[in-house]
């Protein structure tokens, strides 16, 4: 029962961000460009939406969004290649989708800190994880984190019974005790942690010597097809990441509006982001940090069986047009 009750406090939720933050009223002006983008409700995936709404950054570049919420990173990727979304948001986790061809990176957005492998009580170590139950969203962060965490420990995926699920269904199957452990992410464990205060966290992003950059991403030819499409929307997330960087007391405030979620839950949820700016992207872009993080990912995909080989950025990254966008 309490699993079912979780199930569909979850599924509630997210239908109720989508019914309002979807299509508002407030329209753009008649010539504005309409899109579709997608986002994952939480701080890290909506606070520049949350902004650009806010501030009216959409209006003032000629766009009028229709913005839908995803629970995940890979389904946008899906999305995108389907033709029912323009630009998206992804986590780390996904990041091996635009490297392998499937789209394009538009822009780095923070450095993720949110990422776990949680165990029920009593389980003390990634040893102990061995034949038990592990449930993960495929090629999300979770599914990172995880790999990550078996092979510090010596571990690999073989060693544990490894369960694919949708986040929600993560949370109600350990929630329910239906699984041992799981490979997710902050603010999904504290819903969690209603259900099971005293759970155990075995790793996390801040245990490994790896940058985890999430993305904000758009269709593979998009770029060819519509060039000035996608420079309006890199100038909407500089503008809304620089208004972040100096306002963040306020970005927590519209983010919270935004999802109608407790001021203090998306506090929380903000210590697990380290926020970049225009001028951090534009300067890591240029001194090759952004690659190198973006090749550190690559390698773990590759091990992971993800890649076949560790592509070069240049060829996903669209550093050269956030580069131009940010120089005018």
């Amino acid at each position: 029962m309490k699993a079912r009750i979780l199930l569909a406090a979850l599924t509630a939720a997210v239908l109720g961000v989508s019914a309002t933050a979807c299509g508002g009223d407030d329209k753009g002006d008649a010539g504005a460009q309409k899109l579709d983008f997608g986002y994952i409700a939480d701080y890290n995936g909506s606070a520049l939406l949350a902004i650009a709404d806010q501030e009216k950054l959409w209006e003032r570049n000629g766009l009028d969004p229709e913005l839908k919420v995803f629970t995940n990173g890979p389904l946008q990727i899906q999305a995108l290649g389907a033709g029912d979304l323009d630009f998206g948001y992804i986590g780390p986790g996904a990041l091996w989708l635009p490297a392998s061809g499937q789209a394009k990176v538009v822009t780095v957005n923070s450095l993720g800190l949110a990422d776990r492998v949680i165990a029920q009580p009593g389980i003390t170590s990634l040893a102990d994880l061995k034949g038990k139950k592990v449930g993960v969203p495929e090629g999300t962060s979770g599914d990172m984190i995880l790999t990550l965490a078996l092979e510090k420990a010596g571990l690999t995926a073989k060693d544990i019974e490894r369960v694919p699920m949708d986040p929600a269904t993560v949370a109600s199957a350990f929630a329910s005790g239906q699984i041992d452990g799981a490979g997710i992410w902050y603010p999904m464990i504290d819903t969690i942690k209603k259900s099971v205060p005293d759970l155990v966290e075995l790793a996390k992003n801040a245990d490994f010597d790896l940058s985890f950059p999430s993305a904000y991403v758009t269709g593979a030819d998009t770029a060819q097809k519509d060039p000035e499409l996608v420079e309006k929307v890199v100038k909407v997330l500089q503008e809304a990441s620089d208004y972040r960087s100096a306002h963040p007391a306020e970005t927590v405030r519209a983010t919270a509006a935004f999802l109608k979620l407790p001021e203090a839950q998306v506090t929380a949820d903000q210590k697990n982001s380290q926020p970049l700016s225009t001028a951090d992207v534009t300067a890591k872009t240029a001194d090759g940090s952004v690659d190198s993080w973006l090749k550190g990912m690559s390698q773990l995909f590759v091990g992971a069986g993800k890649l076949k080989e560790v592509p070069e950025p240049s060829t996903y990254y669209l550093g050269d047009v956030y580069g131009k966008v940010a120089g005018k």
